[in-house]
């Protein structure tokens, strides 16, 4: 095993078993509940947006080790960040996700999840946390319910 591999994986997995910012928000001011039916994979991401700003991020929900462990780096990564910051982000992290160049110098444990890509019926595993970010910024104040397709 090639050992960047190796130290990809154990990132993923700490994610897995560490999550970060797992947990709900007095103040969610907005939360968004998606879920891929493909796999089963469920996430209720609420986020506490003040001014145009991230001010807190946190997630519950259930699914692999991918999914779980992306929604936490994503939540780690837009805490403190513009809505705008965090759009572009979100649009990074889908060229990665896409095979494309994308490395994440600001919050490396994202580049974990770069070999996802060539699991194709894992993309929507690893996106689905970022999806549900998109649709709580471009959404605004709420509940939001979706099915990632």
């Amino acid at each position: 095993m090639n050992p960047l591999d190796d130290l990809y994986r154990r990132v993923i997995m700490d994610h897995y078993k560490n999550p970060r910012n797992r947990g709900s928000l007095d103040d969610g001011s907005v939360t968004v509940n998606l879920n891929n039916p493909t796999c089963g994979d469920r996430i209720s991401l609420q986020l506490h947006i003040e001014d145009g700003v991230v001010k807190n991020a946190k997630f519950t929900g259930e699914g692999c080790s991918i999914s779980m462990a992306s929604a936490s780096m994503m939540t780690d990564a837009v805490k403190g960040r513009t809505t705008e910051e965090a759009l572009a982000l979100a649009d990074k992290f889908s060229s990665l996700m896409k095979g494309e160049a994308a490395e994440f110098d600001e919050y490396e444990d994202i580049d974990a999840l770069a070999g996802v890509n060539k699991f194709p019926a894992r993309i929507k595993c690893a996106t689905l946390s970022w999806n549900a970010l998109r649709k709580g910024v471009e959404s605004g104040q709420g509940e939001h319910e979706g099915i990632e397709q």
